[in-house]
């Protein structure tokens, strides 16, 4: 039988595997390996796609989840929830049309946004295992 609660553990997972993705992805076009690069990329965008999917579902089912800690760790788990939550609201349009740009060859285009969509998707994708590990395992 399936348990909703095994959806934060693979939304840890792919958040973990898009952050694997993206490292790889900058590395490859750094080196001038442009497949490589939109392999890695796309992988990215796919896992991310996954996990909102994953996401949605679970908290659809579940509702929210209350965090329990308590002093300091309160104020450290709010502080990274709050930007998390806000710039997981805005990479969506970042990340696609920085892909939208790739994808119609508007290749320096795409390097601009690039340059802001990629940290921000990668804070996004650590902060939301180190919100997962805060919530579910601390």
């Amino acid at each position: 039988m399936f348990s909703w609660t095994l959806l934060p553990t693979l939304n840890a997972a792919l958040n973990t595997l898009s952050v694997f993705f993206l490292v790889n992805g900058y590395r490859s076009i750094r080196q001038r390996r442009i497949e490589a690069h939109k392999r890695y990329m796309l992988a990215a965008f796919t896992t991310s796609i996954l996990f909102l999917i994953s996401y949605l579902t679970y908290h659809f089912q579940v509702g929210s989840v209350r965090y329990t800690g308590q002093g300091a760790m309160r104020i450290v788990y709010f502080s990274i929830l709050i930007s998390h939550t806000v710039l997981a609201a805005a990479i969506v349009p970042l990340v696609l049309m920085t892909l939208r740009r790739a994808l119609k060859g508007q290749f320096e285009r795409h390097a601009r946004i690039a340059r802001r969509t990629l940290p921000l998707w990668l804070y996004v994708s650590v902060t939301g295992v180190v919100v997962y590990w805060m919530l579910y395992r601390l």
